[in-house]
């Protein structure tokens, strides 16, 4: 990466942010709750002229320190360290939503013999997947309506059975 008129690499620049630099900001709600993380910036040169701003986003986790993770942002200038993270947090959900197509409709199932096909199969599975999304939101949405609740697993119907299950 360049900085000014040096180029560094990314593994020494993550050992070199400034202990002032780091603020905590969470990256969204995970499977397990929040996701807090320290976060800092170092800014990174670019060609785009003052509008814009480029950044190497770091993120430091909390009860492994050692860990660093790094990022390349390039936002609008004067963009907030919260809104990077905003954004880098959104990661999560794409794969998220990329393992849950692959297992409902097939995006993995194809094997790449030409440009074309794979992007017809991609494009096709993420529509089918999108279409399936939007078809399983209105429905629990019209549970809600008319006051059904969510259907749940057996766990579920086991405590609410025995009492143990307040909602």
């Amino acid at each position: 990466m360049w900085i000014g008129f040096h180029q560094h690499r990314v593994k020494s620049l993550l050992q070199e942010v400034p202990e002032n630099a780091w603020q905590l900001e969470s990256a969204g709600q995970g499977s397990k709750g929040e996701r807090l993380y320290a976060w800092a910036r170092l800014p990174l040169n670019h060609a785009y002229g003052s509008q814009w701003e480029r950044w190497l986003l770091v993120r430091k986790s909390l009860s492994a320190p050692q860990e660093l993770s790094g990022y390349i942002a390039f936002a609008p200038a004067g963009t907030p360290l919260a809104r990077l993270v905003q954004v880098a947090g959104t990661r999560w959900t794409i794969e998220q939503s990329f393992e849950s197509a692959k297992g409902e409709v097939g995006l993995d199932e194809y094997e790449v013999r030409s440009w074309h096909g794979w992007h017809r199969h991609i494009t096709l599975s993420m529509l089918a997947h999108a279409f399936l999304t939007v078809l399983r939101a209105q429905a629990v949405q019209r549970d809600l309506k008319k006051g059904r609740n969510r259907p749940g697993n057996s766990l579920r119907k086991f405590k609410q059975a025995r009492g143990l299950l307040c909602a």
